[in-house]
């Protein structure tokens, strides 16, 4: 426990890898994933390789965390000796988590608690509370560290494509024809999160290659006139293709350090499927 006793905590749909969680003591809510034939904790009674070898035959749902398994990891919190939470979450457009998890902290009385909707998703909120850890552990206090973690939402950008656009179809995220067209013609959009906080094709291209390919191309502008930025690379079952975008990326984005490396959630893969390929910018100007 850091001497200030101030705790970081995220959902599991932040994607944050557990490594980090562990080295820089952050708390993590995890996400439910619902098949028929049970529910399953994101991340940690159920792994994504599990869940990608699951989809061709049942696509499952996932749901927010029940208040009572929140109020539960705010126990250990206070257990474990801290005072004061800054917690971080995925968009709200894309999932109730954060005003969830806002009610409950409004009621716990034994933390003092300040809950950030990063109006982003996997990484992009994740590499929000790995720089806040970082700061924390530099001894910067509380009320500036919110006010910092807050500042850093519009300059975290998260950039991806996928194989197919099947999944976010099922899931609701775009519409039958949309991801029909997409289909039909091998069109790649590259998905990222608006101000609001929900997914919009940022850019399109025809064929995989060329979608990654743009995805580097719109990271590399976004880190432009700053001259220093955390990136984090990801992947959902597409390790080879990620892994050879990672020395295109320490190319494009030299003023970068990639921070996070690494496969997205399970609850995040149920709906973009098999194939995911993204990067992720936190400019720091």
């Amino acid at each position: 426990m850091n001497k200030k006793k101030i705790a970081i905590l995220v959902d599991s749909g932040s994607d944050v890898p557990p490594e980090l969680l562990e080295r820089h003591h952050i708390f993590m809510i995890p996400l439910k994933i619902l098949f028929n034939e049970g529910e399953y904790l994101d991340g940690l009674t159920i792994d994504a390789s599990e869940v990608y070898r699951r989809l061709p035959f049942e696509i499952p749902k996932t749901s927010l965390p029940d208040g009572e398994q929140i109020t539960s990891i705010l126990d250990r919190i206070y257990e474990e000796g801290y005072r004061k939470v800054l917690a971080i979450c995925i968009s709200s457009s894309l999932s109730g988590t954060c005003n969830m998890l806002r009610l409950i902290c409004e009621e716990y009385e034994n933390l003092e608690c300040h809950v950030v909707d990063s109006k982003n998703i996997s990484i992009g909120s994740g590499i929000i509370a790995v720089r806040a850890a970082q700061l924390l552990e530099e001894g910067m206090g509380f009320e500036e560290l919110c006010r910092k973690t807050e500042e850093m939402i519009p300059n975290s950008k998260v950039f991806f494509c996928l194989k197919t656009l099947e999944y976010l179809q099922k899931g609701g995220r775009i519409g039958k024809v949309a991801a029909f067209l997409g289909s039909a013609i091998s069109l790649k959009p590259v998905i990222s999160c608006n101000e609001e906080g929900a997914y919009y094709a940022v850019a399109k291209s025809i064929g995989r290659n060329p979608s990654i390919k743009k995805v580097l191309e719109l990271a590399q502008k976004f880190a432009e006139g700053c001259p220093k930025a955390m990136l984090a690379v990801m992947h959902g079952d597409a390790a080879e293709e990620a892994e050879a975008l990672i020395s295109e990326v320490k190319k494009k984005i030299p003023q970068g350090i990639i921070a996070v490396r690494g496969q997205i959630s399970p609850a995040l893969g149920v709906h973009t499927g098999p194939g995911l390929v993204g990067i992720c910018v936190l400019k720091e100007c």
